[in-house]
């Protein structure tokens, strides 16, 4: 339960969001676009989520979002992300 957690810095509403990605992609290049963008969301977007109060991932979740990317996303039987 992320809601009303105790302590004098905890937020009383958390919320979580979710992004689904299919495992096998039609289009190789549209899907590595698809996931740039969400890997800039991830790293280049922290610092803007901090200045609205969000609290970004931490680079070590983000790091094993990269590597599932890596080992699960597939295109025609290849990687789709490096």
């Amino acid at each position: 339960m992320l809601t009303d957690q105790p302590g004098e810095g905890s937020w009383p509403i958390t919320g979580a969001s979710f992004i689904l990605v299919r495992k096998e992609q039609a289009d190789g290049a549209r899907a590595r676009a698809m996931l740039s963008f969400f890997d800039w969301c991830l790293r280049s977007g922290a610092a803007q989520a901090e200045k609205l109060d969000y609290v970004p991932l931490p680079a070590g979740v983000i790091d094993l979002v990269a590597a599932t990317w890596k080992s699960e996303v597939r295109s025609a039987g290849k990687a789709v992300w490096p």
